[in-house]
């Protein structure tokens, strides 16, 4: 069953610390730069004209005063009807500008965020395996989807927003103190506790968004896996504690949102309260001074009036500063993926990229020139694949803990076939994950041909190199395609049926529309033997150089093993492969076998050889392996 996610402070080891009570919402924000850049003109043009529309509404007073000083007072039917008629197309106006703004961001932010989900699928296609490894899928999958949504409505709206109603309360303000600057000092006097009260609530509210938004990526995990695993699920009756689970994170969920809904009405009562007592204080000293004969009442009805039309600017400061403090944890959350080192595209002169890690430090790449050059020295160039004091532990191992892979010398002939064999736990998958470069090494190296594999680029290396690992991984595609995938440009039927037809899959034709078969999510709709085939096949499509095969065959029955076996043996001949075995019946496939012990190889020869000369090769081969006996990991996790 998948593993249950950790907590959201552990999903991402290599995420940026958080930094949410020191850290920059502005300059976190303006990494978006590169992706608005392109469509700044229309964002800048909808700027303008969201601050003109709100202009506009602030004419609307000044023509209130004009009607009742004038008009109204003078009794005047038709200057109240042409007061009206202006107001009118003043809404009118108002209207259109703010609906056209809306049309000119429309599509270009879909664009924005289209082209930011783009950016990070491809960028995690190119980040190392142990990435991946350490990362919770449902956190991945939340970035992609949830964060860019937040980004795209913050673009939209926010964004604009905030400048539209600072530059709007500033010319209402102006306006109000022009008309009667006292009773403008009144209407001011709020301002100073409304602005210590937003920079309380932004530091408090950015804390407690960005918890939310990881819990939302725990959330999707749970869901992930609960679709993923539901054969485990009901097959072991677990489905009341993976509800019991998934209910416990929603409600952790629903706790932090509720905090975060505090703090917004928290805030929205102080914003919205004094103002409100201002405006109160304003109509009282007004009236007063109305009565007095010190003002008009045109003027007080306009002042009130622009009063009451930056009511809406005022109130909005609140959700507009969670929204851009919710769109400052998504950027965080988004370029912390995107800020982690890819592999390196390798080739003559670039440096090993270690996952986790960053470049090979110094005296680890002086240690691997070392070894290369001993290596040089005193061996001829070879073909064939060859593992040179291969050493290796996994980045996110305990510092004080030994390698898993310690010096692993192995030299297999060009076309010959190697068996690795070991105790469970002792690496031997880690090691084939080494020649495609799925894992870097840590010290040593390994050469395809006499060619360091770090002087190949990636695409170039896993062009030669096949895998097929004992967990078959399909996609939601059709048969055909998933095996072709093992394949060059240009392969058809041909390639196809043969790859088929060696793995023993020819059940492919059987299915309802034949290879043309959709063997839906993670290929659940096929039995395990069969997934296993088809990966297989898509293994041998491509007749590569160099073949690693992960125990492929330990889902097959007796006799559909034969059958491969004897298939797979004519692909053998013309290539040069590693196959990691667990059985005799796999191990008989190659021409030698190499035992890995101790995170060395103990022993190399042909199967008979150490049954006769290696205890430990024989104790394996009888079935008998267990905890605690020879050749276990060094680690404790062989992975």
């Amino acid at each position: 069953m998948p593993k249950k996610p950790a907590p959201a402070t552990d999903l991402a080891p290599d995420a940026a610390p958080d930094t949410t009570g020191t850290r920059s919402t502005v300059r976190a924000l303006l990494r978006l730069w590169p992706y608005v850049r392109p469509v700044r003109a229309r964002l800048g043009t909808a700027a303008v004209i969201a601050i003109l529309a709100s202009c506009v509404g602030l004419v609307i007073p000044l023509v209130l005063k004009w009607m009742v000083d004038g008009p109204v007072a003078d009794r005047d039917p038709a200057g109240v009807w042409l007061g009206a008629l202006y107001l009118l197309l003043l809404g009118l106006a108002e209207a259109l500008l703010f609906g056209f703004r809306r049309w000119l961001v429309a599509r270009p932010l879909a664009g924005v965020e289209a082209g930011m989900r783009a950016d990070l699928y491809r960028h995690l296609q190119r980040l190392p395996v142990a990435f991946h490894d350490r990362w919770a899928s449902g956190q991945l999958l939340s970035r992609g989807t949830t964060d860019l949504m937040l980004l795209r409505m913050f673009l939209a709206f926010p964004l604009t927003f905030l400048l539209v109603n600072g530059v709007t309360i500033l010319v209402g303000v102006g306006i109000m103190l022009v008309q009667d600057w006292t009773l403008g000092l009144v209407i001011l006097g709020p301002a100073i506790p409304v602005m210590i009260t937003c920079g309380i609530f932004e530091k408090k509210y950015s804390a407690v968004a960005r918890r939310a938004q990881d819990q939302v990526g725990d959330l999707t995990t749970v869901v992930e896996e609960s679709v993923l695993g539901i054969r485990i699920i009901k097959g072991f009756g677990r489905h009341r504690s993976q509800a019991r689970a998934f209910h416990e994170l929603s409600h952790t969920l629903r706790g932090t949102e509720l905090r975060k809904a505090r703090l917004l009405a928290a805030i929205w009562a102080v914003i919205v309260t004094l103002p409100e007592v201002a405006i109160g204080a304003a109509l009282v000293v007004g009236a007063v001074q109305v009565a007095d004969g010190a003002l008009s009442a045109g003027t007080l009805v306009a002042f009130l009036s622009t009063a009451l039309a930056l009511r809406w600017p005022v109130e909005s400061i609140g959700f507009l500063l969670a929204m851009s403090q919710e769109a400052a944890t998504a950027t965080d959350r988004y370029f912390e993926v995107m800020d982690a080192e890819v592999e390196s595209p390798g080739g003559a002169g670039g440096p090993a990229s270690v996952p986790g890690g960053g470049e090979r430090g110094p005296a680890l790449r002086g240690a691997s020139q070392a070894v290369q050059a001993l290596g040089e020295a005193r061996l001829p160039a070879a073909g064939g694949l060859r593992f040179e004091h291969v050493r290796f532990r996994y980045p996110d191992a305990a510092p004080d803990s030994p390698p898993l892979l310690t010096d692993v010398d192995l030299h297999i002939r060009p076309g010959e076939s190697m068996a690795l064999v070991g105790a469970t736990g002792s690496g031997k998958t880690t090691l084939t994950t080494l020649v495609p470069r799925l894992h870097e090494v840590t010290a040593g190296r390994i050469t395809l041909d006499g060619e360091d594999i770090t002087a190949l680029s990636r695409e170039e290396l896993r062009s030669k190199v096949a895998v097929a690992f004992e967990e078959p991984t399909l996609f939601s595609a059709t048969v055909g395609e998933n095996v072709l995938m093992g394949a060059g440009a240009g392969a058809g039927d041909e390639e196809l049926d043969r790859a088929l037809a060696v793995a023993q899959a020819d059940f492919a034709h059987a299915l309802p529309e034949g290879t043309g078969t959709q063997v839906g999510e993670q290929g659940l709709s096929l039995s395990g033997g069969q997934r296993q085939r088809l990966a297989l096949a898509r293994a041998v499509v491509g007749r590569p150089r160099f073949l690693v095969l992960d125990d492929p065959l330990s889902a097959l029955d007796v006799h559909t093993e034969a059958a491969v076996e004897a298939a797979l043996r004519q692909v053998l001949a013309d290539t040069t492969a590693l196959i990691v075995a667990h059985r005799p019946s796999t191990v008989l496939l190659a021409d030698r076998v190499a035992l890995l012990s101790g995170g060395r190889i103990a022993a190399v020869g042909t199967h008979h050889e150490l049954l006769r000369t290696s205890a430990e090769y024989a104790h394996l081969m009888s079935g008998l392996d267990g905890p605690g006996k020879p050749g276990g990991s060094q680690e404790g996790d062989g992975r």
